[in-house]
Parts: C-alpha cells; structure tokens; sequence
C-alpha cells in the first residue's frame, strides 16, 4: 500500500522498519533537521536518518499545516504517525481516505498526550502498552483500533521501556496497515482518560516515600534526569533502588564506595547506584564515591516549587 509515515524520534524507527519491510511504498514525513551539540550542528532526526538508508523520499516542512500540498501530491490514501511531534489538523486528516492512524506509547484512554511512557513509570502503573488509534483533531481522543499490554519491570526505566513499547508498536502498526488494507477495521469509542503533561519538576523530593522517588528517578531516566543538591554538588540520579533506613529525609545515611550512595526518605530510604555529576560523565555511585568530599549526616536541598 502506497503510505506516509511521519515520525521524528528513534522511538519512531522500528514502525518505519515493520512498514517497510512489509512491502509499503512510503514516503516519509519528518521534523525539520535541529541543530546539535555546542556546534550547533544540524542533524538529521533518526527518521530521517532510516529513511535516506532505507532510499525512502523525505518530507519535512516546517509547519505542515501550512504546506499540506506536500501531502497531496504523495497521493497516498493513508498516513501513520509516529511521535511526529506537529499537530494535524482537520485539513489534513481530509487528505487520506483510509484514515490517520497513530502508534501512542500508553493504553489509551490513559495517558493521553505528551510524556505517556514516563508517566506510566512514576505514578506506579504495573502495566502499559501501546494503542494503534484512528486520528481526529482532539489530543489522542480517536476511537482504538489495536493495543497490546506489556509489564512494567521493577528495573524498567523510561529508556529501556521505551525500547520495548517501540518494539511493540512496529509489530502493532504493521498489523493494523494489514488489516485496513484488507477493509478488517474495528474501532471502539475511547472514554475518559487522564491527560498527562511532561513533567516540570525534576528536583527530587526525598520527603516522599522511597518508593515515590525510585519511580521518578526511573521516570525521568535517561533524560531529562532527576536531580538533587548537596553541599553545592548537583547530582544528577539515573538509577535506585529502595534500601532500609530511617533519618529526617535527605540525610546521606552511607556514602561508602562499596555501599553506595544511601539517602533518607519521608519513608524509608533510597540507594543510589547511578548518577551523574552536573558537568560530569555518568558513572556508578562506586566511581563517583571513591575520593569525594560527601559525609553521612549531610543533608540534600529541598526543592523549591
């Protein structure tokens, strides 16, 4: 089936892969390249990167509601979305007859909107998937198509669940652009579901439980990083574990290379065992342990909200 693929992050790469190898003929939509890095260099979105590999033609107008003559003369009927990262509006969504359909990292109706994966992970969810939705112009409020549930590990943290979901979808969209293909569409109205907002705050608040702030820590892992201040170091936390201890929360109860970095909570205490110093490269808390000025007894900064 002729199709546009429009995507942006390398979360988006194994659907354009599961669509390609299924014998699509894709043309591909993608965010303009962003400068990186001190340079400033500009780079090309992974999307883009796949696609020149896999000698897909490439679109990437800057602001697609205001070029949808691009989308015409693909002359495409059907389009799937990827975190694409641009809105769609009614004007295009009128331009492909077999719908728009979007790979959304959660189970919808949970976790609409932006940073679903992350919040799945902080607030506790045992469980999350990915739902192949039918697009109209809400905030991921189309009727479903497909979904498929996976287990949210104890060790999971935002970049390794993310992995797995990318995964998921590939196979979830490959199976979908099937079946609407062969006219075997079965949708369900979506209900009411919390709309989740990337998160603001990434100060750790050790006067939460330990288990509270393990979760943000997984959440928030590999990027942006949660952080937290002590005696002038900032420390940025990529992973930890719940330990046992009880002192007023934020207290460094073991900073012992062996032991690792052990802090108090409102409840219980948390073991750090990665992190990265503001500046520094990421190391284990062992690493960055051996020879630094942290003492038991100090105490991390509270955030200011």
């Amino acid at each position: 089936m002729k199709l546009i693929f429009a995507g942006t992050p390398a979360f988006a790469v194994p659907s354009l892969r599961a669509l390609h190898s299924a014998g699509h003929e894709i043309t591909v939509l993608t965010q303009p390249d962003r400068p990186q890095g001190r340079k400033g260099v500009f780079t090309p979105s992974p999307v883009k990167a796949e696609a020149l590999a896999l000698g897909l033609p490439v679109l990437q107008p800057a602001r697609l509601k205001e070029d949808v003559s691009c989308l015409r003369s693909a002359e495409a009927p059907l389009m799937v979305t990827c975190a694409y990262g641009q809105i769609l509006t009614e004007e295009i969504l009128r331009c492909f007859p077999l719908g728009v359909w979007n790979v959304h990292a959660s189970l919808l109706p949970a976790y609409r909107g932006a940073a679903p994966i992350a919040r799945a992970i902080i607030d506790g969810c045992e469980t999350t998937g990915v739902t192949i939705m039918k697009t109209d112009v809400g905030l991921d409020t189309g009727d479903i198509f497909l979904r498929q549930e996976t287990e949210i590990f104890p060790f999971d943290n935002c970049g390794s669940l993310t992995e797995r979901l990318s995964v998921l979808g590939a196979a979830l969209i490959a199976e979908a652009v099937d079946k609407i293909s062969r006219g075997e569409v079965s949708l369900v109205k979506q209900g009411e579901g919390f709309v989740c907002k990337k998160t603001a705050h990434t100060q750790i608040d050790f006067s939460k439980s330990a288990e509270e702030v393990c979760r943000l820590i997984r959440g928030l892992s590999p990027a942006p990083l949660g952080f937290a201040t002590v005696s002038g170091q900032t420390l940025n936390f990529l992973f930890a574990e719940v330990c046992e201890g009880e002192a007023p929360f934020g207290t460094v109860l073991d900073c012992a290379p062996k032991t690792g970095l052990v802090v108090a909570c409102g409840k219980g205490a948390v073991r750090i065992t990665e992190l990265q110093p503001a500046g520094g490269k990421r190391m284990s808390a062992r690493d960055y342990l051996n020879g630094r000025k942290l003492r038991e007894g100090m105490r991390f900064d509270q955030p200011v909200l």
